[in-house]
């Protein structure tokens, strides 16, 4: 199930709200788990068995952990093992398949691939429950002892499928101690109706201008139509997912639970180093506390520093998918960290606006490695983009295709721009009890809703990941 349907919204969303603040305190978060496997197993029931098993091997392990504290290093690797062996088996279990078989082309010997589907939500919920493993083992994190409560922080809908990423130290007080109100949820609904016209007002309709880049070949791009489209997907996947975290973080709301920020205007960034730490925050985290500070973080010499970032960046172009592009993309993330760390970064911060031009410049053009995960589409889409470095400028280029572009997107390329600056959220944040602003989220909401209807699907882009 997603946010952006019918169903969710007028069917199961409503129905469990109503149980939800109905039945006394103690039985809430019984309530919510229950809740959340029928929203899990809505869209994939085979795999809901495996979201129950989760719960019970970590609740398992947790208490081990805690209570056997000479085995507890065996018993964490053993943890560790269980939760990245099931997300490499059916994430990646045919990337390694593929790639194996490539290189034994010469051989005529093939293995075959297997017939799997990757359940939903997995790469984020076995990150947040490795956290919970590792947090328990470092001392920093008690062992939870009811299970219904570790259930719900493994499960909770409004993060299963796509983060953010916390810890249950973070959702641990709310959970324990809940506060339900008209207030909570009313300010919750405004969260969630400012996340569903991100999604569905911007980038759909973002998506829509992206998806005809391919629609008649990239080789036949104009370079002004190539870079409208880089930067249109970069407007898509931002408001997709910062939608998404808003809609999250609105749910959390109203069921009287922390969900916390996950994106904080990372397109004013004046670098890629702070441009990441405002982009996916909870994920750039994780891989702080349980990678990059374990391996030494920037507390060692320079060249293990300079490790310790490579394999962080590996990591974390894997981590968004099982095909070399996303590896492209971090190491591209990689080299321009380096070179920032060697100097580039002290150079950019005594600058007022090339910094932000920088950031501009750079930022569409990893998107595109991002986004197309054939090499030679990648390619041409960039000797589009740089024409003139091209071999050849291809003749049967569409040179009004910028024109025709323009005239059916320019007003939400102006919406998208103004809405990735802060002044937007500092207004509402001033004004989100007047009338104005009311009827304002009253017209996105009915807006929302007429493209659920007329739409015919409104998946989530990191559904994939």
């Amino acid at each position: 199930m997603s946010f952006t349907t019918i169903e969710f919204m007028f069917r199961f969303l409503p129905i469990f709200l109503i149980v939800y603040y109905v039945v006394p305190t103690r039985y809430k978060n019984m309530i919510l788990l229950i809740g959340s496997f029928v929203f899990y197993a809505w869209g994939q029931h085979f795999y809901l068995l495996l979201l129950m098993l989760s719960i019970v091997v970590n609740y398992t392990f947790g208490r081990l952990i805690g209570e056997r504290r000479a085995q507890r290093k065996p018993l964490l690797i053993l943890g560790l093992i269980y939760n990245f062996g099931l997300l490499v088996f059916f994430k990646y279990t045919n990337f390694f398949i593929e790639n194996i078989n490539a290189l034994l082309t010469a051989t005529h010997i093939q293995i075959p691939t297997i017939s799997v589907v990757m359940p939903l939500g997995i790469s984020f919920y076995t990150f947040q429950v490795v956290s919970y493993l590792v947090d328990v083992y470092r001392g920093e994190q008690r062992p939870v002892k009811n299970i219904i409560n570790l259930g719900v922080y493994i499960a909770m809908f409004p993060q299963v499928t796509s983060g953010p990423i916390g810890l249950y130290s973070e959702l641990e007080p709310t959970l324990l101690r809940r506060h339900c109100s008209v207030l909570n949820l009313e300010s919750g609904l405004k969260t969630f109706i400012i996340g569903m016209g991100a999604k569905m007002l911007l980038a759909n309709p973002m998506g829509t201008l992206w998806a005809g880049m391919s629609r008649y070949g990239y080789e036949t791009l104009s370079c002004p139509y190539a870079w409208l489209g880089a930067f249109g997907y970069s407007f898509q996947l931002y408001f997709d997912f910062a939608g998404y975290s808003l809609m999250a973080m609105g749910l959390g709301q109203m069921l009287g639970l922390y969900v916390p920020r996950n994106f904080d205007h990372p397109y004013i960034s004046g670098s890629m180093a702070e441009f990441w730490r405002r982009w996916h925050m909870r994920l750039g985290r994780w891989f702080k506390k349980y990678l990059y500070f374990p391996l030494g973080g920037s507390r060692c010499s320079f060249a293990k520093t300079i490790r310790n970032t490579f394999v962080v960046w590996a990591f974390t172009g894997l981590w968004h998918g099982a095909s070399w592009n996303f590896v492209l993309w971090g190491l591209i993330f990689f080299v321009l960290l380096t070179i920032e760390r060697l100097g580039l970064g002290k150079l950019l911060a005594k600058t007022k606006v090339l910094k932000h031009i920088y950031v501009i410049f750079l930022i569409p053009l990893t998107w595109v490695v991002f986004a197309l995960p054939n090499m030679q589409d990648i390619a041409t889409y960039f000797s589009r983009l740089f024409p003139f470095f091209a071999d050849n400028t291809a003749s049967f280029v569409n040179t009004k295709d910028i024109v025709r572009a323009l005239h059916d997107y320019w007003y939400l390329l102006i919406a998208c721009v103004v809405f990735c600056l802060p002044f937007p959220s500092r207004w509402y944040e001033k004004h989100k009890n007047s009338k104005l602003v009311i009827l304002g989220l009253v017209l996105i909401y009915l807006m929302s809703v007429y493209k659920m209807q007329t739409q015919t699907s409104n998946p989530f882009l990191y559904y994939q990941f």
